[in-house]
């Protein structure tokens, strides 16, 4: 009861000072440390907008650093010009500043991490929500009052004991733990895989171990902070065994699988592959699976114990190069020995298409309609399409064929009609 006649009390005190006429003084301090935080991290960055970061977001103020350093000049302001002055604005501006901060902090981080997730929007909201009311809490006195009742709400566990403060404070430990341990292999990924080429695979692997390492660290950490015994977990480990060798074998195949795949280095991001009659570009091998983009756009997610148990054709693994060909026919005869090579010159006029290997141009076949010729040829950068270049070849060819007169037969119907009477 006097504890709680306290925290009212202090709360009525604190309006009190906020009506003093030193409370102004204090905001018109606050609001230069404001404006040379601002004016020290644009000098800092520069003036040129960057991409988003999570120190200086994208407009300086948007940042982690414009926050923490704000609070740092307030906090050296209160010390060195407002020490005789009674603390009214700057007990308001310490846990605003600090929820800011952890706001920015987790919003971006989730952003980095999960960019197409859903839940990442409410999860932010939901982390803001909680991080004002703590300060709404902070500043009105209640929040001590609140964490000692917590405590008081205990449970039996065997021989553990739990209190709602425990599992409140490890709730808190496990998102503060997940965020960092998600920045830090964040920009530790972000770094790695600058400027990778052929390595690209045995980073991304070294970049999967560094998050699961980060991530066991932090569960670790987040139990001992609960109050869970550690030694307990033995039993929850030989659970997960046998959860793993009866129904998340699969799950543990494909993870392995994914650490094969990239130790190997048989099939590598940016390769072109064929897997159950998908064809397409690797754009990202995961610890669990492999994401297949097909060059029409459409992407296929497979299970990296697929890509290692079934038969994938890479058709970049020795050579990058890919073959095409195209189909044409021209009428019975045609001059083929002085329109073969004209057509083979035409195609090696493409853009696109190598000069070594150069194009071919084969008697294929002996059609109903016409003599088929089979145009073959290379390219260097399948990924950029295959329709694409194809189509440009097929006009080269028919731009060839009509400037030597060469007809393109086509099948005809003669329809005869009986005379009347």
């Amino acid at each position: 009861m006097n504890r709680r006649t306290f925290d009212v009390q202090d709360f009525e005190r604190l309006l009190q000072a906020l009506a003093r006429p030193t409370a102004a003084l204090e905001l018109a301090v606050f609001a230069a440390c404001l404006l040379g935080a601002w004016l020290l991290l644009r000098l800092v960055r520069g003036a040129r907008p960057r991409a988003d970061s999570v120190w200086f977001g994208t407009r300086v103020v948007d940042g982690l650093l414009f926050p923490l350093l704000a609070l740092a000049l307030a906090l050296a302001a209160r010390a060195l010009f407002l020490a005789e002055v009674p603390s009214a604005v700057f007990r308001l501006v310490v846990p605003v500043l600090l929820s800011l901060a952890v706001v920015r902090l987790v919003g971006h981080v989730l952003r980095r991490a999960f960019p197409a997730s859903p839940l990442v929007r409410s999860v932010g909201h939901a982390v803001s929500w909680l991080a004002w009311i703590a300060v709404v809490l902070w500043i009105s006195g209640a929040l001590p009052l609140l964490l000692e009742e917590l405590g008081e709400i205990r449970w039996q566990f065997g021989n553990t004991r739990i209190s709602a403060r425990s599992l409140m404070d490890g709730l808190l430990s496990a998102v503060v733990l997940l965020v960092l341990a998600l920045w830090l292999s964040s920009a530790f990924e972000q770094r790695l895989l600058r400027g990778a080429s052929d390595n690209l695979g045995i980073r991304k692997m070294a970049v999967n171990l560094v998050r699961a390492l980060l991530l066991f660290v932090g569960l670790m950490m987040t139990l001992s902070v609960a109050g869970i015994d550690l030694t307990t977990l033995g039993v929850l480990g030989g659970a997960i065994g046998v959860g793993i060798g009866f129904g998340l074998q699969r799950l543990a195949a494909n993870y392995v699988s994914g650490f094969v795949i990239l130790a190997e280095r048989r099939m590598r991001i940016g390769d072109i592959v064929k897997v159950d009659g998908f064809e397409g570009t690797i754009t990202d091998i995961t610890t669990r699976c492999t994401v297949i983009r097909a060059l029409n756009g459409r992407e296929s997610i497979v299970p990296n114990d697929m890509m290692v148990s079934q038969r994938v054709e890479n058709s970049s693994l020795a050579d990058p190069n890919v073959a095409v060909t195209t189909v044409v026919q021209v009428a019975y005869g045609t001059d083929l020995e002085r329109v073969m090579p004209r057509l083979a010159a035409a195609v090696a006029a493409v853009p696109r298409v190598l000069a070594a290997p150069g194009p071919s141009v084969l008697l294929s076949n002996f059609a109903a309609d016409g003599l088929e010729l089979t145009i073959g040829f290379w390219i260097a950068d399948p990924g950029s399409g295959l329709g694409n270049v194809k189509s440009e070849v097929n006009l080269a060819i028919l731009r060839t064929l009509g400037g030597l007169g060469v007809d393109i037969p086509f099948p005809q119907r003669v329809v005869r009609q009986a005379a009347a009477g």
